[in-house]
């Protein structure tokens, strides 16, 4: 059995990464000028190493002093080349060429970490760049009769799309013909293909299974799902949080005070100490290079960068590294019921019939029912169309709004509607009555349905709880949050029953889009960071005023969209469990990151004077660490 040897992929480091190629050149010229000085060809090496300084610290020395020339701030890079020509002057001051070598590693070893940094981080940039690769370039439309391949930028409102097995779907659309599984990982996270049928929405960017499929557009290719995410989510790159926005303020008192710190190593200790000179400033040096918050800098934004590819990569989208953050310390959160806790759409739940069977009661009610275009009444059709149920024509039918529908089947009297209306026409049974008290009390809606002159039933219609919100309740209560808040402006009968089945701790019922805005003002005063989760665009106000707004991806209006920090895409509300423990995560690794970095710079400065380091042994101490610290900010990039 042989071992096969793999190698690192270099080719991958050195492609389209300037900052590789040129510590490639400039580890070079440092070898060359080494071999020049072991062999006592001093002039050939002070010709060589200098090249290696250029080549090595050029982009360093530029941004550095772009930084000092149009802000007035020292920067990190500007700070390793002034120690760099320190060094460099110094062992040509003492004929210790070198010195002029450590130099050089200097500047080497400070762009060998510049470009695995830069490595590193593609990690994160090809996670959100491979969101670029989900859109296709052209679709398939029916015009006229004719077959066209035209462009994704002329797709329409209403055009036809064909799509074939394997293909990926152009743009948002709703399928009016044919069935397939989609594979929807990339857009919602989930592993597991999903079926597909006449009526269903399709996304932009995710890949047809076995079936062909005629999708009707419904929306501009720019507005489709996966376009928004790639604007939020390229948006949420250039934001600094709050917590790097403090490092980076830190960090320009930090150069500063180092500056001033090293002038003084540099001066005092021949005086006070008396150190020679030049043991003075090669200290003062080194001190310049450790004590450089370069690994601090690096303790955040890797991080939270790699934070949001991991969640865009599950389904959510975070705005920015500030709502990664929030979301790790949210302690409590408030829901809006419909469409957020419940599928926001009217479904026949239970039916109860007198005299007949359950198939026949729903064939009376389809046949008038589907006539109308009240939700009620889509919801009882939808319910007799699944059961593959056929019903008698109905004439002369007449809606009364708020009460019912009439209509002629068989040349007799058909009535749907609530009690009132049919009470009107017919005798009540007395335990169909009842029930329909019962079922009114649990908060559904009662649809009676009569026929010449008897009843046959009653037809329970509610809007459903979403699949697995018990579940995400019980779960976020597992970590700790507490209280769970549902803001509706149902009634306060419906809500609580609700509430009940899905275990929330308090309910706000009957409330207008203001009046959720105050009951978030009075959470936030008692618990600081709270999480507002909705969908409509009476939402919006209490999204926008809650610490962390989150927004349903697919049934979310969108002013909610756009209010939101956080979209769950496809509506997957198990999703919000997981952007809790990723802001969690990333809270931890940040701490961890920032311990780690200010620990090793006080090693790295007592070491210097106590130890006696050299300056490569401080330049590798503190570039290992930076690389290690921003390594560790890549560890969100796993999934868990």
């Amino acid at each position: 059995m042989s071992a096969t040897i793999r190698f690192p992929n270099f080719s991958a480091l050195f492609k389209n990464h300037p900052d590789a190629i040129a510590a490639a050149i400039c580890a070079l010229f440092v070898l060359l000028g080494w071999l020049a000085l072991n062999a006592g060809w001093i002039g050939g090496a002070l010709l060589i190493l200098p090249i290696a300084y250029v080549v090595g610290g050029f982009e360093s020395a530029r941004d550095g002093l772009t930084t000092l020339w149009k802000e007035r701030e020292l920067d990190v890079d500007l700070l390793m080349i002034v120690a760099a020509l320190g060094a460099a002057i110094l062992g040509l001051w003492q004929r210790d060429y070198y010195q002029i070598i450590d130099g050089a590693v200097l500047i080497l070893i400070f762009a060998v970490s510049g470009a695995l940094e830069g490595y590193a981080m593609q990690r994160t940039e090809r996670s959100i760049r491979g969101l670029m690769s989900l859109t296709s370039d052209t679709a398939r439309v029916m015009r006229l009769g004719i077959e066209q391949i035209v462009p994704i930028a002329e797709l329409k409102i209403g055009d036809l799309v064909i799509l074939k097995p394997g293909e990926l779907v152009p743009s948002d659309g709703l399928v009016i013909e044919g069935f397939s599984t989609l594979n929807q990982a990339s857009i919602t996270g989930e592993s597991m293909p999903v079926e597909k049928t006449v009526g269903d929405e399709v996304f932009a960017g995710t890949i047809n299974g076995y079936g062909a499929l005629r999708i009707e557009i419904h929306q501009p290719p720019e507005s489709s799902l996966i376009q928004r995410v790639i604007r939020l989510v390229e948006q949420a790159q250039t934001e600094r949080p709050p917590s790097q926005q403090l490092i980076e303020r830190f960090e320009r008192s930090y150069a500063k005070a180092i500056v001033i710190v090293g002038i003084l190593l540099g001066t005092l200790p021949p005086f006070v100490l008396g150190w020679n000179w030049s043991i003075t400033i090669y200290r003062a040096l080194i001190f310049l290079v450790v004590a450089s918050p370069c690994a601090l800098m690096a303790a955040i934004m890797p991080t939270l960068l790699s934070g949001i590819a991991n969640g865009a990569r599950q389904g959510i989208l975070f705005k920015s590294g500030a709502d990664l953050e929030l979301m790790g310390r949210v302690r409590a959160i408030a829901f809006d019921k419909t469409g957020t806790l419940t599928i926001g759409k009217p479904q026949v739940v239970q039916i109860m019939t007198a005299e007949v069977s359950e198939d026949v009661l729903l064939e009376f009610a389809a046949a008038l029912e589907s006539l109308s275009e009240h939700p009620i009444g889509v919801a009882i059709t939808q319910a007799a169309r699944i059961k593959g149920l056929q019903w008698r024509e109905a004439l002369n039918v007449q809606a009364i709004a708020g009460r019912g529908i009439t209509g002629e089947i068989d040349h007799q009297l058909a009535v749907v509607g609530n009690s009132a209306f049919v009470q009107s026409q017919v005798k009540f049974p007395s335990r169909i009555s009842q029930q329909s008290q019962q079922w009114e009390q649990e908060g559904k809606t009662v649809i009676w349905v009569s026929y010449a002159g008897l009843v046959l039933g009653i037809i329970a219609v509610a809007d459903t709880v979403r699949p697995g919100a018990v579940q995400v309740i019980e779960h976020l209560k597992r970590l700790g949050i507490k209280p769970i808040v549902m803001l509706t402006g149902d009634n306060e009968r419906t809500a609580h029953s609700m509430a009940q089945h899905l275990g929330i701790d308090r309910v706000y019922a009957e409330l207008l889009p203001e009046d959720k805005v105050t009951v978030i003002q009075q959470l936030q005063k008692q618990y600081q960071t709270v999480a507002m989760v909705g969908d409509g665009i009476n939402d919006a106000p209490a999204l926008a005023q809650a610490s962390v707004g989150i927004a349903m991806g697919v049934t979310g209006s969108d002013v909610a969209l756009e209010t939101a920090d956080i979209v769950l895409m496809a509506d997957r509300l198990e999703k919000l469990t997981s952007a809790i423990e990723l802001g969690r995560r990333s809270q931890v690794i940040v701490k961890q990151n920032i311990i780690f970095a200010l620990g090793f710079v006080a090693v790295l400065v007592i070491a210097n004077f106590v130890g006696g380091i050299t300056l490569p042994i401080g330049v590798i101490g503190h570039e290992g660490s930076t690389v290690l610290v921003t390594l560790s900010g890549l560890r969100l990039l796993r999934n868990r």
